[in-house]
């Protein structure tokens, strides 16, 4: 009797212990569907699938990733837009803010889940970051805080830099922010900053013919759609200056910018799989608080600065999460 009520016990607790990995395994038997909008090109971080996989959602099996690119074309996102909120899918992934806009618009009922949402209090999109008030949640890029870690980082790199060069489009939210930002670090570090203020890319060229009246000695470039959309534009125009360039996104680096520093985008879209699960499993967005980045990266190109004459100091290449040669 004692024997068969122990045995008893034991397979009921061994049997709840399996429930939990069963649901983490298999969260449901219903076939998920996610939109997923940018602006831009490019594929999603495998990250993503990876995080996905890990919570027991498997394309082809219990899920389904609608990929929508507009490829740089702002005119196409509204009709993607459209596609997405008519299949319907659960819920909508969108990197950027322009994608982020037009979706809010198509829907005010499909939750919407930001993987870099620039300033998204600023924008209008949420009511606070504790508590957005409507279909969107998310991650916030941080764009405001990192100007003047930026300025320090580039003026470490290159020291003799007196005079920066700040582009930027004024009509991208958080452009103002960082701005003043890196004007309080620039007075500290002794440097005189200079606004090139670009709304379309034919005013580039004007825009670095200034720099180089002024004297600039490198450029910092903001992240926005316009610098996005023509970043090789803007780099073959600072390598025919010689500027060295600090920039927001390490597709400048790769593209042979000197360097950049900003939030890991993979890190981004893995943590926003956890938004995604929150609220496929019923959480609503407007009560999901909009985080900040936690992981950052510093990518310096070697090669590049070879070619301006500028050497790394020895600190800079400790903090580097990645140096191209």
């Amino acid at each position: 009797m004692w024997c068969s009520t122990v045995g008893g016990i034991v397979a009921l607790t061994l049997s709840l212990l399996t429930v939990p990995l069963a649901d983490a395994a298999q969260p449901t038997s219903k076939m998920w569907r996610i939109g997923y909008l940018v602006a831009g090109t490019g594929t999603i971080p495998e990250a993503f699938r990876q995080e996905l996989r890990d919570l027991g959602y498997v394309e082809g099996q219990n899920l389904a990733i609608e990929y929508r690119y507009a490829d740089s074309q702002l005119e196409r996102l509204p009709d993607l837009a459209a596609e997405l909120v008519r299949l319907p899918v659960d819920v909508i992934v969108v990197g950027g803010m322009n994608a982020a806009r037009v979706v809010q618009h198509a829907t005010r009922t499909i939750p919407i889940v930001l993987v870099a949402g620039g300033e998204p209090v600023g924008s209008g999109f949420v009511a606070s970051l504790a508590q957005p008030g409507g279909n969107i949640t998310g991650l916030s890029f941080l764009i405001s805080a990192l100007g003047g870690k930026r300025l320090e980082l580039l003026k470490e790199a290159v020291p003799t830099a007196s005079r920066v060069a700040v582009l930027f489009n004024p009509a991208s939210t958080g452009a103002a922010h960082q701005w003043r930002e890196m004007e309080d670090t620039a007075r500290a570090l002794g440097v005189h900053l200079h606004a090139l203020e670009v709304r379309q890319a034919e005013e580039l060229e004007g825009a670095f013919a200034t720099a180089i009246s002024v004297g600039a000695d490198a450029l910092i470039v903001l992240r926005n759609f316009l610098t996005t959309t023509h970043r090789l534009r803007i780099l073959h125009l600072a390598a025919g200056h010689r500027l060295p360039v600090m920039a927001e996104e390490r597709d400048f680096v790769d593209a042979g910018g000197l360097m950049s520093y900003a939030p890991s985008l993979v890190d981004l879209h893995r943590r926003a799989v956890g938004y995604v699960h929150k609220l496929l499993q019923g959480a609503q967005p407007a009560d999901l608080p909009i985080e900040q980045p936690m992981k950052f990266e510093l990518i310096l190109n070697r090669k590049t600065a070879q070619a301006l004459g500028i050497t790394f100091p020895p600190t800079l290449l400790i903090l580097a999460d990645e140096v191209i040669q």
